[in-house]
């Protein structure tokens, strides 16, 4: 068992999620949001970067997870590694990444995803699946021979912590949970019952 005793949750996170990365999509994380009268929504994305400013990831800004998070910045993650018996939840406020870092994310994905991020009317109702392959088709045409330009409407989101809950199984549900919040600059731990 990995007992965490670090005074900030960076470190451990690093450490369960290095453990984590043999595991089929270690990236995966819920992402809670809600409207702006509170009615909540859930899915999975994928963690495309973390440091101490917070846990990034990259989407359509039309989509309905954006329009929720510029209504109501408040978001949710969750990460649960089943092969470790881990889980680790965070709770923040959520703000858009720099266009720098955009553009540099937006370079290093696939050719195909660059150009599905401007054939996807992401969260749009769709009539037909052959329009969004029509779309795409005219996308790859637009931009062949060259480079695919990160589209205006797509970025991503830093997901600042205000609190980061670990979690790990132990026999009898006599589980361990460590809590971190949030204190101006500095980072409060507490143990928690399971």
């Amino acid at each position: 068992m990995d007992e965490i005793s670090e005074p900030e949750p960076f470190a451990p996170f690093r450490r369960w999620f290095a453990a984590a990365s043999g595991e089929r999509d270690a990236s995966a994380m819920a992402l809670a949001t809600a409207t702006r009268d509170g009615c909540p929504s859930l899915r999975f994305v994928l963690l495309k970067g973390f440091d101490e400013r917070g846990f990034v990831f990259y989407t359509n800004m039309e989509s309905r997870k954006a329009e929720e998070l510029f209504a109501n910045p408040r978001a949710a993650l969750c990460f649960f590694w089943h092969a470790l018996r881990r889980q680790v939840r965070i709770e923040g406020i959520a703000e858009p990444v720099s266009e720098a870092e955009a553009d540099a994310y937006f370079a290093t994905r696939p050719r195909d995803s660059q150009l599905g991020a401007w054939a996807s009317e992401q969260s749009r109702p769709l009539d037909e699946r052959t329009r969004l392959e029509r779309r795409a088709a005219e996308f790859a045409s637009r931009f062949a021979g060259r480079a695919v330009a990160r589209p205006p409407f797509w970025s991503g989101f830093r997901v600042v912590p205000q609190r980061i809950e670990f979690w790990q199984e132990r026999p009898s549900r006599l589980h361990d949970r460590w809590l971190y919040t949030r204190e101006g600059e500095t980072w409060r731990r507490q143990r928690l019952y399971p």
